[in-house]
């Protein structure tokens, strides 16, 4: 089934874990897909999967190499896209980074490069679409957030403020873009295999099991399926909500 055949996608972090997992699963669907990153040589290989996903010949696959925290870069590659392109369907944004610390040692430095990378990210890109979504009478905004956004966690003042503010602004714009057919939601996982979960220790990862009704950690494709359904038409009468995808660990 291509549930989301002739659309065009653009998912920010987009060459390794969740994001590339995502890249993937909307080629697998029929999408063309744009992804941001920073890393030439991981956006090379994503490419070379998408490839091979390949569904028709007529999907496009291209990528750009971003930081997503500076509006400019941000305008620019978009502009280029849209250019391209002609427009775009959906958007994920996805980039995030962790700086974890308690925070009577958190530097400043710590604390502004996550708020920039994760949360301020969000404003650039969707600043820069909404109005081609709106000139186009649709279209669907998906940020990840985390479950750490709705519980907190000790060490992560930083990155829980991202993912929280992440929360609070798709509310927000969702409430602003319904009546123009824009959805917007939040995805927010919860422990899931990636190279973040992988620098734990056995002790952390147990006591995070503990925590988790399945008694595992989600894996990247988890995540991935709950974007689908949202970039797709299935999710067209939802807007402004968050869905965990987690194992339990938030009910």
């Amino acid at each position: 089934m291509q549930l989301l055949k002739a659309k065009k996608a653009l998912v920010t972090g987009g060459t390794a874990g969740i994001g590339k997992e995502i890249a993937l699963a909307f080629a697998r669907h029929g999408a063309d897909v744009a992804i941001f990153g920073t890393s030439e040589e991981r956006a090379a290989q994503v490419l070379a999967e998408l490839e091979q996903s390949r569904l028709h010949t007529e999907q496009r696959f291209i990528s750009f190499l971003v930081n997503v925290s500076e509006k400019a870069s941000v305008d620019g590659s978009i502009q280029q896209l849209l250019a391209a392109w002609g427009g775009m369907d959906i958007l994920v944004n996805n980039a995030g980074i962790t700086r974890d610390g308690l925070l009577m040692r958190m530097t400043e430095e710590d604390w502004d490069q996550v708020i920039d990378v994760n949360l301020k990210s969000v404003y650039n890109t969707c600043q820069a679409l909404v109005r081609p979504m709106i000139k186009a009478k649709g279209g669907k905004i998906i940020n990840i957030s985390s479950v750490v956004g709705l519980t907190g966690n000790a060490g992560q003042t930083n990155y829980a403020a991202s993912k929280s503010g992440m929360i609070g602004f798709t509310k927000a714009l969702a409430q602003e873009l319904a009546t123009r057919n824009v959805c917007v939601n939040c995805i927010a996982p919860g422990f899931i295999q990636t190279r973040m979960t992988d620098a734990l220790n056995d002790g952390q990862k147990e006591g995070i099991l503990k925590q988790i009704p399945m008694g595992r950690m989600g894996n990247p494709q988890d995540i991935a399926n709950a974007a689908v359904f949202l970039a797709s038409n299935l999710s067209d009468y939802i807007t402004g909500q968050v869905l965990t995808v987690d194992g339990g660990m938030v009910m």
